[in-house]
């Protein structure tokens, strides 16, 4: 192996465990609050979480100007302090995009990319293939590839990302939020040794560490990081008999967060814990009132401070 496959292999396996979608908080005027920005980091920093990933879609990223994105990197970047690894979304519906941002903004202190599947746009299997060949060739990090069709109008097929995975040393992972556990199954079966799986979908993550996935870029994290730490933690370790039941605990509440689109959910409930401001970005809204009675029904029955 060489040393820039070892780089790589080393980068990939501190991808394993709990991962959280970081939220953008607002102020009420609308701007970006990087000071409940860094609490959160801080609370992730706290309780368990194994990674970050940094501009995902639970950022509500399409949102974000330039400087903003560039802003909220820095500090979360100078804040972990190398303590777990970031992964920093990049992705575009345009390939060119993402390898501009890839040559010419720092990419100092990120561990590895996360680009989505090409949205709205609809490339064909070939098409998805090119795009991150493209992105694979234009950087040395470590790329995340991210299937998530109902977002994107396309689903990556197996094939496809295998084709990926074994072409590219440095295509190290997909998050993977089909939905279809056949297709996940496959990929998982069928993979290099060195690329893994991350579930992108919290429901379905205790089902996937039981076919070999090895973590999870989670939602529900940013509001509940070491209780769901502790489920993944437990199924990684091969304890199913005491994950199931944390899985089972926070199944109706991984509803109720995306009943109103992500991350309306999770920032209702960060917002009634006092970390942030309830507030997104037009097109999103906040929860409804209707839905945030329900769930904080579901936490007193678990115990659950909010």
């Amino acid at each position: 192996m060489s040393p820039k496959q070892r780089k790589y292999c080393m980068k990939q396996t501190k991808l394993r465990g709990m991962g959280v979608a970081l939220i953008t908080p607002f102020k009420e005027d609308g701007s970006v609050d990087y000071a409940a920005l860094l609490r959160l980091v801080d609370y992730q920093l706290q309780n368990n979480t194994d990674f970050l990933c940094v501009l995902g879609t639970t950022a509500e990223t399409p949102t974000l100007t330039s400087d903003e994105k560039k802003r909220i990197t820095q500090l979360v970047i100078e804040r972990v302090n190398g303590r777990i690894p970031i992964l920093l979304g990049v992705g575009s519906n345009c390939t060119q995009t993402v390898i501009d941002t890839l040559k010419h903004d720092d990419m100092t202190g990120v561990d590895a990319v996360l680009a989505v599947v090409p949205y709205y746009n609809k490339p064909s299997q070939e098409g998805i293939y090119q795009h991150y060949k493209a992105i694979a060739e234009s950087t040395d990090l470590p790329v995340v590839l991210y299937n998530v069709p109902g977002r994107t109008g396309v689903n990556m097929a197996a094939e496809t990302t295998l084709r990926l995975a074994r072409d590219f040393k440095n295509i190290i992972a997909v998050k993977e939020a089909s939905g279809n556990i056949t297709q996940m199954d496959d990929i998982i079966k069928n993979k290099p040794e060195n690329f893994s799986v991350i579930s992108g979908d919290d429901g379905i993550t205790f089902p996937l560490l039981t076919l070999g996935a090895v973590g999870v870029i989670s939602v529900i994290g940013n509001a509940f990081p070491r209780e769901f730490s502790k489920m993944v933690r437990l199924a990684l370790q091969g304890d199913f008999e005491h994950a199931l039941p944390i899985h089972h605990q926070f199944a109706e509440l991984f509803k109720l967060l995306f009943v109103d689109g992500n991350p309306a959910g999770v920032k209702a409930m960060l917002n009634a814990m006092g970390l942030i401001e309830n507030r997104l970005r037009l097109p999103l809204v906040p929860t409804r009132i209707t839905t945030f009675e329900k769930m904080r029904a579901i936490l007193n029955e678990l115990n659950i401070k909010c």
